[in-house]
């Protein structure tokens, strides 16, 4: 069976939902002081998994309002794919334990792969993703702000060659700019390592969400384009599901 979802995003910074322009923690957005009230949202829209990001953690940062965000989001009940600053088998399972159902490790993936493997056989390789950024082809850490000399596709043949099955891949020039998914190279991360592959980065509207499912990705994070009405959740939901009807083509909101 195809493997296909579309993941609003949440991206918290000291407990508000924000969004920043290519991971630039001096580019940010404020779309609304009560996360729980966004999850809701996307929730009563049809919303089944949300995407949420710990970006305080995600810069090496402890938030003690992100944590009870988090946990309050989780009280509606929907699946959380989960990541920002998690780089332990610790922080992991605090995560897992609180009731996210797939935890994201990005950073520590590139500098300590031993972390995956312990990962993967502590909790199974469908509640363990691993997130690759890249700008260029090469893949950035600690919240995007330092480069590597490591490729996405070798970094994504290494997770295959783990155990990895899910990956998200983020092209770290095209996010929060909602200038368009960068679907040939997600596509090609996807058929190069065998992974399933969720894209990020850059959605500006319905097309971008038909391109991604067209190419046989496994699912799309939705965050500014949601936020600012150039995507309507439900027209997106419908994606890959139902038929497209006249008023989903023409939707702009």
């Amino acid at each position: 069976m195809r493997i296909w979802d579309i993941y609003p995003a949440i991206d918290l910074r000291r407990g508000r939902v924000v969004r920043l322009m290519q991971g630039d923690p001096n580019r940010e957005t404020k779309y609304a002081d009560d996360p729980l009230s966004v999850a809701r949202r996307w929730q009563t829209a049809g919303a089944t998994w949300l995407h949420v990001v710990n970006l305080d953690g995600a810069f090496g940062e402890r938030s003690r309002e992100n944590r009870d965000a988090l946990e309050r989001i989780l009280t509606t009940g929907l699946r959380v794919q989960f990541g920002g600053g998690l780089r332990g088998l610790e922080s992991l399972h605090r995560a897992l334990d609180l009731g996210v159902s797939r935890v994201v490790i990005g950073t520590a993936a590139v500098e300590n792969p031993a972390l995956v493997e312990a990962a993967l056989a502590a909790f199974g390789p469908e509640r363990v993703a691993v997130a690759i950024d890249a700008r260029q082809g090469q893949v950035h850490t600690h919240g995007w702000q330092q480069d590597t000399a490591l490729t996405a596709t070798a970094l994504a043949q290494r997770c295959a060659a783990q155990g990895v099955q899910w990956v998200i891949f983020t092209d770290v020039s095209r996010d929060g700019m909602g200038s368009g998914l960068n679907v040939a190279t997600t596509a090609h991360l996807a058929q190069s390592a065998n992974l399933q592959v969720i894209a990020s980065g850059g959605v500006s509207s319905l097309e971008d969400i038909r391109r991604a499912y067209q190419a046989g990705l496994s699912g799309v994070i939705i965050g500014r384009a949601l936020y600012e009405g150039l995507v309507d959740l439900r027209a997106a939901l419908r994606v890959g599901r139902y038929p497209r009807s006249d008023g989903e083509a023409n939707n702009a909101g």
